[in-house]
């Protein structure tokens, strides 16, 4: 896919964590626009992971600026309280790699707690939103089941109900299919192309390396702290400039 020329979304500048003396983070940069989908990819322990949870304010970072176009705008320094960052959530929600649903609600319950509870969103409105978008993912006759009578990718599906739930600017996904059987990566990869194709802002963490090839308008490669390769999906995964980056898009997309 080509790069969107949407208005900046998100702009990440100079992001810096550390847990203990481990540096994760070592001043990380991009931009999301409106309606792109940006993956981010790397070796496991490259940050990856960290630097999309501080978009969401699920981590503290140490120093450096995540600033949504109209606000919010964190920046991190080793003051920065937690309810402070939190308030990127307003614009952004997270699909997380395990389901992390509630095991003692519906489905309807879990997908429905946030705007209901958080949000104080109308109830008559927010079980019409969800009933739709239970629909809009195959799970309308799931609604009254509790977690542990699903499949791993119907749980994965309605932890990204559960995000669009919260009407985010942004969403995130974290290694979304990790967990999951490979018999049922495909149905949450199908969501995931879908919600690409009518225009939803993403960034999304991941090894699926042909999905993110197919999906993604801009990829990141991090690797160490650092981010090595940004560009277009099809010149970082199909001729990346660089060798580290080479090195580790052919071993995943030729692993034999």
């Amino acid at each position: 896919m080509s790069p969107k020329t949407g208005s900046p979304l998100l702009t990440v500048t100079g992001l810096h964590k550390s847990f203990g003396t481990n540096q994760v983070l070592r001043g990380i940069d991009f931009t999301v626009h409106e309606g792109e989908v940006l993956a981010l990819i790397g070796p496991s322990g490259s940050g990856k992971t960290t630097a999309l949870r501080c978009l969401n304010g699920l981590e503290i970072a140490d120093n450096g600026v995540v600033a949504f176009a109209g606000g919010p705008s964190v920046s991190f320094h080793p003051d920065t309280r937690k309810k402070t960052a939190s308030i990127l959530r307003q614009r952004s929600a997270m699909v997380f790699q395990g389901h992390h649903l509630f095991p003692h609600l519906t489905v309807l319950q879990n997908v429905s707690i946030g705007p209901l509870e958080v949000q104080r969103r109308p109830k008559s409105a927010v079980l019409e939103q969800a009933a739709k978008l239970l629909d809009r993912v195959g799970l309308a006759e799931k609604a009254s089941a509790f977690p542990s009578s699903l499949s791993g990718g119907q749980q994965q599906r309605v932890g990204i109900v559960r995000a669009l739930m919260q009407e985010p600017d942004l969403l995130l996904f974290d290694e979304p299919t990790s967990a999951l059987d490979p018999e049922l990566v495909g149905e949450v990869l199908t969501v995931i192309k879908e919600l690409a194709a009518e225009g939803w802002s993403m960034v999304l963490v991941t090894h699926e390396l042909a999905f993110a090839r197919d999906v993604a308008d801009t990829v990141v490669f991090m690797d160490g702290g650092h981010v090595i390769e940004h560009g277009p999906a099809a010149q970082v995964l199909r001729n990346p400039g660089n060798q580290r980056t080479q090195s580790f898009v052919q071993r995943l997309l030729n692993p034999f």
